[in-house]
This record gives structure tokens, C-alpha cells and sequence, in this order.
């Protein structure tokens, strides 16, 4: 990267459009797209919701860094070596992205993709070239949408902490606050730090905002490291400061703080805030440096001859590894299609809904979820379940959520996440191992915890199951769903839950008897609505 790279503009000689270079390149683009498809559209629905709206400047971000970079280096010979190492990228990209369409993940694809034009850089310029191109190829990393399964952990970790660091900064203004899991009481008023609360749509676009910022600061390197490094702390302090000032608006003024148009400009508010602070800190480093800078030289926002350098692109020229770089991912594009991926049909199975409500003495009736919560859990099936022993008692809730198909946006999460929502806390998690014999399930792993909210306590069995397995670990079961859609065929699957209160007259060891003994009763029934 050039520091002062404005002036090499006025020693350009104007580009001469090379036909053939631009239909060579025209054409690997255009042989790239059945490949990358899905991937493509799955950005596209991605890019349509709060946490990944920025997406679609990522790529005009990149480009801006690709010029100043291209810029910053006279035009080459055409003696450029090492051309052979992008296409060696540019296969493995092809053959990772074919293996997400056969196992029909757009997230898989939309990583080959980038690591495709990786390729296609090291292809047009060569090994010693390219290379020092790939910091913009690198900044397309924040347009993806993460894995499902990182999101959901990731907004766990981020709602627990913006709850307490929240609530931490309402009891320094002297609010009397309460906080049971993500839910913050305040006696007239409850708020619950939702998923859109978590700071994720602040942390994707200021993780890509102190990436551009790092590479455009004119600096020591760490500098530029720890300008990088700040901004992921910086946004979970900021919106717990915003979680925080919520709360004494909504304490002081009600609960019209925390609704509609002020509560997203709060939001915009945070964002600001949060770009002026990495300024601010800039400047803070400059003050630092042995020959200090005022922020204008610090950041380097020259966009002087930007326009002769793009117009370069239209003069690229023709080469053999360009061409076979285009065969190849032609044949990529055209290979995956016919080859004949995996697919078996659903074993036949019954609806949910005609799960038996008398088991074993026990007679249950069903209660739907919220509107908001079942778009949430996105299930093609879903019971949720009551039931009760004969003469009253305690009642064991008995929740499962079915998939068809768990790699195309669909997927189960971990009840972890709707916990803390509920204002339920973990009070202890643990791996063991069910005894089901005669049942017709034998033995296997599953997730034991203990939840808390308030005085009121909750035993919870839960495990992941599909196609005849049994697995405890969400990570484990998501696993098991990528090799399973790559060699089976299938896909399908369910979340499923038991769940018994701990009365105030009984042990824990009671509870968990009732409820070990109501699963044994009810899960020789389950095989017919979650087929093996």
C-alpha cells in the first residue's frame, strides 16, 4: 500500500481497450455464475435484513481499495510470473463450492466465491503481483452472512453480556434494576434484550468500517492493529451504553423510549458515536508518532485519478491462464450439475399436531407459540405440548421442532437461545447419558440443565434428533447434517425437549424422576412423527 499514491495518476498514459482481454474476462465471470448461484441468491436475502444491510457496499468498498492499490503500482510488462498459483486457487475454490451445492449450503459457496476472485487476482497479475491485491479481496469477507450456527453462539454471548454491562450502567444512574437472563426488570416495566438487541447489526458494518480504517491510517503497524482490534469491544460497550440509557429513559418517561422511532435512532446514534470514537482515537495515536499528522494526512481518502485507473481494467490483456482459468470454471459450472447428487425421499412420517395426547395416564393439550417466536424457530413442524397427571400436579412441557431440510437457511438452534429471552437463567448444563431401554431408543447423550428464574426452577432434557441419530452437542448434530446431505441424501431433523418444574415441596431428584419417567412413556411414539 502507498501511502501518497495520488501523484502516480498524472504519469498514466490513457488505457487502450484490449477486445479480447474483455471478452476472455467477460466470459469467466460469466461461466462462474451457475456454480456460485445459490450463493449469490443467498447473499441477496441476506443483504435484505438489519444485521447484513451494508452488505451491498462491501464489494464498492473493495473495488475503492483494489484501485488505490493498482494505482499505487505502474502498469506491468506483461511479463508477470507465477499466474499458475491463481489457478491452482481458482480449482480449489470450484471444487469448494461444488461441494456446497451438492450438500445445498449457499454459506460454503459464498467463501469459494471469494476465494475464487482471490484466484482470478493472482491469474490477471501473477504470484508477486496479486498478492499485494488481496487485502480488498479480503475485506468481501464482511458482506457474508455468518454460519447459522456462529450466529446463534455469537448472539448468546453478546445479549448476556450487553444485559449485565446494560444493567451496570442503569445502577450507576441510580435505576433500581433487576436482571433475570436477558430480561430487564424494573419493577413497572420489563425490557427484553432481544436478538435485535444483541449489537450484531453495529458489529458487522464497524468491524468492516476499522478494517477499511486500518488499511487507509497512515501509521506505525500497530497502530493500525490495535485500530482493527478496538472496534469489536468498542460496539459491545456502546450498545450496553445504549441497553443502559433505555433504561433510565423507559425508568424516568415510560416505556415509549424503548418503541419505534427513537429506539432505531438510538441505534443510529450508537453507530455514529462509535465511527467518532475510532477517529478519535486516530488522532490519539498520531499524537504518539515521533512526526505527528493531522487527521486529514492520517487517513488517506485520496480519490485523485481513480477514474484512468478503472478505465485500465479495460485493458486487460489476454493470457494463457486467464483462458484456462475460464475452461476451468466452465467445466466446474457444468460438472456439478450433472453430477448426481445425493437425494433420497423422506421417510413417510405424521403431523405434529396428531402427536397423542393421553400417554400412560397423562393427558396433555397443545398451546401455540407466539407469532414472532415460531418465525424465530423457522420449523416446518412443531408441537408444544402440556401434560398433566390425573388429580393435577406438576406438568412436563414436551416441545419438538421439525426441519425437512437443515442447510438452506433452515436449521435448529439450541434452546440456549430462548432462555435468557424467557428471563430464564442456566443454572447448570451438562452432557448425560438416558437409559431408554424399551423404549425402543436404548441409551444416548443428551443435554441435562437446570434453569432459574427468580425462585422458580425447571429441569430440561434436550438433544437433536434425525435420521436414527440421538446427539447432545449442537455442533456435533450440525456436522452430522453436512455429511448426512452429502451422502444421504437428507437433511431432515428436530429439536426435541422435556421440561418439568421443581415444586417447592419436592427435591430435585423428584422432578427429575417424574420427568425421566413421562420420556420413557412418551417416546416410543416419537419415531412416527421424527422417522429414523
Amino acid at each position: 500500500m502507498s501511502q501518497s499514491p495520488s501523484h502516480h495518476s498524472a504519469t498514466l498514459s490513457p488505457a487502450v481497450p484490449n477486445a479480447l482481454g474483455i471478452a476472455l474476462f467477460l466470459g469467466l465471470v460469466a461461466a462462474s455464475l451457475p456454480v456460485f448461484w445459490i450463493g449469490i441468491v443467498s447473499l441477496a436475502a441476506a443483504w435484505s435484513t438489519a444485521e447484513y444491510s451494508h452488505g451491498p457496499l462491501i464489494p464498492l468498498i473493495s473495488l475503492y481499495l483494489f484501485l488505490r492499490e493498482l494505482r499505487a503500482r505502474p502498469e506491468g510488462g506483461g511479463t508477470e510470473t507465477g499466474r499458475w498459483t491463481g489457478l491452482v486457487v481458482i480449482a480449489l475454490a470450484l471444487a469448494i463450492a461444488v461441494l456446497g451445492n451438492m450438500m445445498r449450503i449457499p454459506d460454503i459457496v459464498t467463501y469459494a466465491m471469494i476465494l475464487w476472485v482471490g484466484g482470478v487476482v493472482l491469474t490477471v497479475f501473477g504470484w508477486k503481483r496479486g498478492r499485494s491485491h488481496q487485502l480488498p479481496v479480503l475485506h468481501l469477507v464482511f458482506m457474508l452472512p455468518l454460519p447459522q450456527i456462529l450466529y446463534w453462539k455469537l448472539t448468546i454471548f453478546l445479549q448476556g453480556l450487553s444485559s449485565e454491562l446494560g444493567v451496570w450502567f442503569a445502577e450507576m444512574a441510580g435505576v433500581a434494576v433487576y436482571l433475570e437472563g436477558n430480561v430487564i426488570d424494573l419493577g413497572v416495566y420489563k425490557l427484553q434484550v432481544a436478538e435485535a438487541c444483541s449489537g450484531l447489526r453495529y458489529l458487522f458494518p464497524i468491524l468492516s468500517f476499522s478494517y477499511l480504517f486500518a488499511i487507509l491510517y497512515r501509521g506505525p503497524f500497530w497502530h493500525r492493529v490495535l485500530l482493527l482490534l478496538s472496534a469489536a469491544p468498542l460496539t459491545v460497550l456502546m450498545n450496553s451504553v445504549r441497553i443502559g440509557v433505555i433504561g433510565i429513559l423507559v425508568d424516568r418517561y415510560g416505556i415509549e423510549q424503548a418503541e419505534g422511532f427513537l429506539h432505531v435512532f438510538e441505534g443510529w446514534v450508537v453507530f455514529l458515536i462509535c465511527v467518532a470514537i475510532l477517529f478519535g482515537l486516530a488522532m490519539f495515536l498520531q499524537r504518539l508518532a515521533p512526526h505527528p499528522l493531522t487527521l486529514s494526512e492520517a487517513i488517506d481518502l485520496d480519490f485523485d485519478g481513480l477514474g484512468p485507473i478503472f478505465a485500465r481494467i479495460l485493458a486487460i490483456r489476454p493470457n494463457r491462464m486467464l483462458a484456462a482459468a475460464a475452461v476451468v470454471t466452465l467445466a466446474a459450472s457444468t460438472a456439478w450439475q450433472a453430477l448426481p447428487a445425493p437425494s433420497a425421499q423422506l421417510p413417510p412420517r405424521e403431523t405434529l399436531a396428531l402427536f397423542p395426547r393421553d400417554i400412560g395416564g397423562w393427558h396433555g393439550s397443545t398451546v401455540p407459540l407466539e407469532a414472532d417466536v415460531e418465525v424465530v424457530l423457522g420449523a416446518d413442524d412443531y408441537v408444544n405440548a402440556f401434560y398433566e397427571q390425573p388429580g393435577g400436579g406438576a406438568t412436563v412441557n414436551f416441545f419438538v421442532a421439525w426441519y425437512a431440510r437443515q442447510t438452506e437457511g433452515q436449521g435448529i438452534h439450541s434452546p440456549e437461545v430462548c432462555l435468557p429471552t424467557g428471563g430464564w437463567e442456566v443454572f447448570s448444563l451438562d452432557e448425560v447419558r438416558l437409559d431408554m431401554a424399551g423404549t425402543g431408543y436404548g441409551s444416548f447423550d443428551a443435554n441435562r440443565a437446570v434453569i432459574q428464574k427468580g425462585l422458580s426452577r425447571q429441569i430440561v432434557y434436550y438433544w437433536f434428533e434425525g435420521r436414527g441419530k440421538r446427539i447432545a452437542n449442537d455442533f456435533a448434530a450440525k456436522m452430522s447434517v453436512l455429511s448426512d446431505s452429502l451422502f444421504e441424501g437428507r437433511t431432515d431433523g428436530a429439536l426435541v425437549r422435556f421440561v418439568t418444574p421443581i415444586g417447592p415441596d419436592e427435591t430435585e431428584a423428584d422432578a427429575d424422576a417424574r420427568l425421566l419417567g413421562f420420556m420413557r412413556q412418551s417416546l416410543p411414539a416419537l419415531p412416527r412423527f421424527v422417522p429414523f
